[in-house]
């Protein structure tokens, strides 16, 4: 008989205190009981300037980690919405390779296995058929360059409509037709644009890299959504149905709680209530037993 199913939890970066270092934020995720970190290299100069460590920076991460005990399995690479591949700059077209080389070699040297891709084609320039044909042409470039380091590259659902669903990634993924471009859905984004959650992670069936959580309010004809900032249980996303669904669809890979805590008196007390939260969910939904969510509590 196979052993009961134990989730693999991990926190986003930015749900632990800011300014501390990587032993601090390592030390901070274990403090909240989970199992490991996802890195953030967003549009800020100083987390984009990860893409450029030198050795001896990349050697003091991976002794940090080491030392832990706590790995980092998966980068968040949003810094691709300030320099996006769609562009109609050349100059900021080539930024974007140079992020998206710099994030493989780090994650290739550091043992990090997964790049999390932001699936805007353009976001602060309009989007155009040229911009969508750069944008293709960008993804699969990139996962050619990942594929030779062998790191993983995984869309996220994200928060626009362009990669709003599973649908939508499909027909990339079709396109580029590579095991190192896979999907990351995020539950929220996925709920929040009204897809059929069950069905969408059907279609992703032994494609998905991994599962974000986080809570969504719901896009109306008359309200844009939040994508971002909504305590867990007060929003849109059926947490229980959707962990049946992918307990149906035989998912037994890693989980990230995807939170922002900068305004929070205590982040690690909020990302460790999460945490159990999430565990109560899971059970609810059939993924975990309720006795293994007991045990994790305590």
């Amino acid at each position: 008989m196979l052993p009961s199913f134990r989730p693999v939890l991990g926190i986003y970066e930015k749900a632990l205190p800011a300014g501390l270092d990587w032993p601090g934020l390592l030390d901070g995720a274990r403090r909240a009981g989970y199992d490991y970190v996802e890195m953030s290299i967003d549009e800020s100069d100083i987390r984009l300037s990860r893409v450029d460590w030198m050795p001896a920076e990349k050697a003091a991460f991976r002794a940090a980690v080491a030392d832990a005990g706590m790995p980092v399995r998966s980068i968040c690479l949003s810094g691709h919405r300030r320099f996006p591949f769609g562009s109609g700059d050349p100059a900021i077209r080539k930024r974007a390779q140079d992020l998206m080389r710099g994030a493989i070699a780090l994650a290739a040297e550091t043992g990090i296995r997964t790049i999390q891709l932001a699936g805007y084609d353009v976001y602060y320039e309009p989007s155009t058929p040229e911009s969508l044909s750069r944008f293709a042409d960008g993804l699969a470039w990139a996962t050619e360059c990942a594929a030779e380091a062998q790191v993983l590259l995984a869309m996220e659902i994200m928060d626009t409509p362009l990669m709003g669903s599973i649908t939508k990634w499909l027909a990339y993924a079709e396109r580029i037709q590579s095991p190192w471009f896979q999907v990351y859905p995020d539950l929220g984004n996925l709920s929040a644009w009204g897809n059929h959650v069950a069905v969408e992670l059907a279609k992703a069936s032994g494609r998905i890299a991994a599962i974000h959580l986080k809570d969504t309010l719901a896009v109306r004809p008359d309200f844009p959504g939040q994508f971002r900032d909504v305590p867990f249980g007060q929003g849109c996303v059926d947490f229980p149905a959707a962990f049946k669904a992918l307990d149906a669809i035989g998912y037994r890979g890693c989980f990230l709680v995807e939170m922002w805590t900068d305004k929070s008196p205590d982040p690690i007390a909020e990302a460790a209530a999460a945490r159990n939260w999430i565990l109560a969910r899971m059970a609810d939904g059939g993924l975990i037993e309720s006795h293994h969510r007991d045990a994790e509590k305590k």
